[in-house]
């Protein structure tokens, strides 16, 4: 090999010290946003004897949050590639950091469901902007171990979430856990100008569609409100119908306005790439099962084999910590392979835990010798998969689209994680009028499906080989 050549080769391989400063601080951020997620439900007993709340106003404390994050992702990831990507997440610490704040002081059930609103556009805009506040400063052959590492730190939060709820509850009270966010974020604030590298597209002219900015976000808000209000109203309920049909009218509007706008707010573009079409049809199917995937067991374990509270965190807690340790690895597997086959084999391995637990589990409780078994094959499928679907999507695309195709990929990912949740909770209900064991039988083999699906539209769609494989074979022009 040339000497050329060879210096080439380890500059590609070399990983700056600024980027591993720039994903450890963006790792704070991810770290607590999902420990906020996770605590928030060990709270709600708490809030409901403080407020003397009802079921549907708690759920929209979540059902708010959701509701707000899906609609402003778009909006904020074409911003951050217009504006600046740094310029977009370091605000959207800010904000998340004072919806903190909001929540901790709210004096009433209202007002906690509208400072989650403020907390969620925080979020949408840390959301979008993330990956590309960090990824820019990793070599391309390097980023899918870097989303793996990032990946990692949200499985983490999601293990310590309930743990430092009940932790702070117990001390204090539930708002201590929004009083962690304060000045955590307050610290990213500070330090991120010196760390965050600023990155645009730079044929961008920060002239975005206003008109498919108001259509796209009513449309996704439209739906993502049809979807949470399904489990109060009933899916099929009129109301929700007319909904979720205005917003998909809005979405089709989106599309066309993308086609020909300058500056679109969805870059119809990026699904000329064929890993970035590939890996958004696979999360459409993954989202369906993810979310209802984790709230099917929780209802399991407490309604059906009647566990304590403390149990119940005991027997979840090994698969998210076999995710946190599995999910750098899968990264590093990932640059160097590529990611069809470990989307494929972690989608199997998530499916077939979910027809493991229908086969092998009863009415009579076996925590550790049948639950847990099981539940690792699905943590390794999380770890296998949670951060290789962004890292996926992102392989093949241009550094200047990152913001808006993060946006993209999280949107959907959203959206499906709302609606199978709502799938699953009609499923079980449908079954009895409370939690039964064939209801949750029927959602586990609904949530199985959904893996399946993942793993057949990925290993029918995805290219193969590695990232740097299809460069080398087909240059700058990956479609």
């Amino acid at each position: 090999m040339p000497l050329t050549e060879a210096a080439a080769e380890l500059d590609e391989d070399h990983i700056p010290r600024r980027a591993w400063l720039a994903l450890g601080l963006t790792n704070i951020v991810i770290f607590f946003v999902v420990v906020d997620i996770s605590a928030i439900n060990v709270a709600f007993p708490n809030i409901r004897d403080e407020f003397g709340a009802t079921d549907s106003e708690l759920s929209w404390i979540i059902g708010a949050y959701n509701v707000a994050l899906g609609a402003f992702l778009m909006v904020f990831g074409r911003l951050a590639d217009s504006i600046g990507r740094r310029r977009t997440y370091l605000p959207g610490v800010a904000l998340f950091g004072l919806g903190s704040v909001l929540c901790a002081l709210t004096p009433g059930v209202g007002w906690l469901i509208a400072a989650r609103v403020v907390q969620a556009t925080g979020g949408s805009m840390v959301t979008a902007a993330g990956f590309a506040v960090f990824l820019p400063e990793f070599p391309p052959n390097k980023r899918a171990t870097a989303i793996g590492i990032a990946g990692a730190t949200g499985a983490l939060g999601g293990v310590a979430g309930p743990l430092v709820g009940s932790i702070l509850i117990d001390l204090w009270s539930w708002r201590g856990i929004f009083w962690l966010n304060a000045p955590l974020c307050l610290l990213v604030v500070l330090v991120g100008p010196r760390y965050l590298t600023e990155s645009r597209d730079p044929d961008a002219t920060g002239r975005i569609d206003a008109v498919g900015v108001v259509a796209g976000t009513a449309a996704v808000a439209l739906v993502m409100f049809a979807i949470v209000q399904s489990e109060s109203w009933g899916i099929g309920d009129p109301r929700i119908g007319a909904l979720a049909v205005v917003g998909v009218l809005l979405a089709v509007l989106l599309v066309h306005r993308s086609r020909s706008h300058p500056e679109p707010l969805i870059n119809l573009g990026l699904f000329r790439y064929e890993s970035f079409r590939s890996a958004n049809i696979g999360v459409v199917f993954y989202g369906l099962g993810f979310t209802s995937g984790f709230l099917v067991n929780s209802l399991f374990l407490q309604d059906v084999w009647e566990l304590p509270i403390r149990q119940v965190g005991m027997a979840i807690a090994p698969a998210p910590l076999l995710s946190a340790f599995s999910a750098p690895i899968t990264g590093r597997l990932a640059d160097r392979y590529g990611h069809r086959w470990l989307l494929t084999g972690g989608c199997v391995s998530l499916g077939l835990a979910f027809v493991l637990y229908v086969i092998l589990l009863g009415e009579e409780p076996n925590v550790w010798t049948g639950f847990v078994p099981i539940s690792m094959l699905s943590g390794l499928g999380v770890g296998m998969t949670v951060s290789t679907w962004s890292s996926a999507g992102v392989s093949d695309i241009p550094q200047s689209t990152f913001g808006v195709a993060s946006a993209t990929y999280n949107t959907l990912r959203q959206a499906t994680s709302g609606l199978g949740v709502s799938i699953v909770v009609t499923v079980i209900a449908a079954a009895s009028s409370e939690t039964s064991l064939l209801g949750v039988e029927r959602a586990y083999l609904f949530v199985s499906v959904s893996y399946f699906l993942a793993a057949i539209s990925v290993m029918l769609t995805f290219p193969p080989g590695s990232a740097r494989d299809r460069a080398s074979m087909s240059g700058d022009n990956r479609a």
